[in-house]
């Protein structure tokens, strides 16, 4: 079952969300921030997450990439889903849903940008209808080590 987030999901969603970060591979940031500042710097609406068996299994958010108003309607992904439902398609059924309700609200554009590393990440994105548009050159460091990331976007049909 997919369902909106809320503040009360936010140790389900931290703990999701730290242990990505401890494979390495999810994202240049080493630790989660409090529900506060997560909250504030994630669009108020496409905010997901999937349960299974009343748990939250993944989460899914969308972020703005600019706060200039041209750029109102692109949004950047992220999707996490807990190791213990990885490779059951809670990846793909939380992605779709997001993209379905970016959607329905003026969201024409998304983006994604994935450690190269993450090649589970990229075939997802791939599956879920985005294409690779390029790729910043070691942009950032993780851990002493530069790492390249892959930049996805998923175009809108309907807007």
């Amino acid at each position: 079952m997919v369902r909106e987030l809320t503040q009360n999901d936010w140790p389900d969603v931290k703990e999701i969300y730290l242990a990505g970060l401890a494979t390495g591979n999810a994202s240049f940031e080493t630790s989660a921030p409090e529900w506060e500042t997560w909250d504030n710097s994630h669009l108020k609406h496409s905010r997901l997450v999937a349960e299974v068996n009343a748990e939250i299994a993944g989460w899914a958010a969308l972020s703005p990439v600019s706060g200039r108003c041209v750029y109102g309607g692109v949004a950047e992904v992220s999707v996490y889903v807990s190791g213990a439902a990885r490779g059951k398609g809670i990846g793909a059924t939380l992605l779709n849903a997001l993209i379905a309700n970016s959607e329905l609200n003026g969201i024409w554009s998304l983006q994604s940008g994935i450690l190269q590393e993450n090649e589970a990440s990229i075939r997802l994105h791939e599956k879920c209808g985005f294409r690779t548009i390029g790729y910043r050159e070691k942009p950032g460091q993780l851990n002493g080590v530069w790492r390249n990331v892959i930049l996805m976007e998923r175009r809108s049909k309907l807007i």
